[in-house]
């Protein structure tokens, strides 16, 4: 697993799992300075994975640049013919993804009973 961290106390690791899956668990505050952290760290798994997990059960709050950061990482993931996902969405995050209309652009695998692994 590989670990990236920032002044703010954003932080991420990468878990690699057959079948070409990787799970990003994201911990911390995905807010304006750190967003490159995570875009830097999750882009370079896009063309050797058919699918990218972000976990965000462990992400305490998110600004319109960690929004930006997830519409930036979705469009990279397309563009590389991999699916980004997002799993374990807080109550805050599902509410931004809501009413900025991208709740119906990203799959959200982990709820619901839906198997995620």
């Amino acid at each position: 697993m590989s670990q990236m961290a920032a002044p703010s106390a954003f932080t991420f690791e990468v878990e690699h799992c057959p079948d070409s899956v990787a799970i990003v668990r994201c911990h911390g505050k995905l807010v304006a300075g750190v967003t490159d952290v995570l875009l830097t760290g999750v882009r370079p798994l896009f063309p050797d994975h058919k699918r990218v997990v972000l976990d965000l059960s462990d992400l305490k709050h998110t600004d319109s640049m960690g929004m930006g950061a997830l519409v930036r990482l979705y469009v990279a993931a397309k563009s590389a013919g991999c699916s980004l996902e997002l799993a374990h969405l807080s109550k805050q995050i599902r509410h931004l993804l809501g009413i900025t209309h991208l709740l119906d652009v990203f799959v959200i695998v982990g709820e619901s009973g839906v198997k995620w692994m």
